[in-house]
């Protein structure tokens, strides 16, 4: 087993990756475990969290797996378009795509195809330590799990471009400074930190908080009208839903009870 799960009954889980040996490298049972484990976790609905992390204190994953990846590669265009990069894609699109919020937690070097998760996933906590790069180029090719587009895309076309470009690392202070992870916290709290910011969102209705997820994903690179288009969509599948009627009904009980108008209350 190269992917363990912790589900000890509350509805945050943590999937690690676990190949520490090997820096967590995402060799293609890992990313086939990953997927598999993913949609065991959207079909389950005491899950409303996850939490994805690498075992140990020095990687959460230094990318895909180099060995494997060089003997699709000598197979030919087709097999290692096939056996990486659909593979690869399919993971990254998954994660971005996740109905409920994925937060990658980063306890170490994410490099390559881990920078490349870093950059899917809808939240990123960093431990101090962690480093950030894109070293594909200096194997000769462009990264191939999504990054060549998500990173630009993330923090500017001419920032993404140095680090693809280079494959040198940047710092999680860094990293932070330009929107690639959310936050920097020391390394002994960074799973701590990575549960509360999953419990600040699941107390919220699950139906909300798939809504914005899926309004940000879509929407995000659409042209503003098409965007808009993408949020009113959302917004309507919302409106029957529980949970919109449940929190208005929270809000007006709490207003009516406190005499607060409702522009004030806001």
């Amino acid at each position: 087993m190269t992917v363990h799960i912790d589900h000890s009954g509350d509805p945050v889980i943590t999937l690690t990756i676990d190949r520490e040996r090997k820096l967590n490298a995402l060799d293609y049972p890992t990313i086939d475990a990953l997927l598999a484990h993913l949609d065991r976790i959207e079909s389950d609905d005491s899950v409303r969290a996850v939490v994805l992390t690498g075992a140990g204190h020095r990687a959460f994953s230094a990318g895909a797996d180099i060995p494997s990846l060089a003997q699709s590669i000598a197979g030919g265009t087709e097999r290692a378009l096939r056996e990486v990069v659909r593979r690869g894609h399919a993971l990254t699109r998954r994660i971005e795509e996740f109905p409920k919020p994925v937060i990658v937690a980063l306890n170490g070097l994410a490099y390559g195809g881990g920078c490349e998760i870093t950059e899917a996933a809808p939240l990123a906590i960093a431990a101090e330590h962690a480093t950030f790069a894109k070293p594909e180029i200096s194997l000769g090719f462009p990264p191939p799990f999504g990054g060549s587009q998500r990173l630009p895309r993330h923090v500017g076309r001419k920032r993404g471009l140095e680090m693809i470009l280079t494959g040198d690392p940047v710092s999680a202070a860094e990293a932070a400074r330009i929107g690639l992870v959310n936050t920097v916290v020391p390394a002994g709290e960074l799973i701590d930190a990575a549960r509360d910011l999953a419990e600040r969102i699941t107390r919220h209705a699950p139906t909300a908080v798939t809504a914005c997820l899926r309004a940000v994903t879509r929407g995000v690179n659409l042209p503003i009208d098409e965007a808009l288009a993408m949020e009113a969509a959302c917004f309507a599948a919302a409106v029957p839903t529980d949970g919109v009627r449940n929190g208005l009904r929270r809000f007006l009980d709490r207003t009516s009870a406190s005499d607060v108008p409702f522009t004030q209350a806001r």
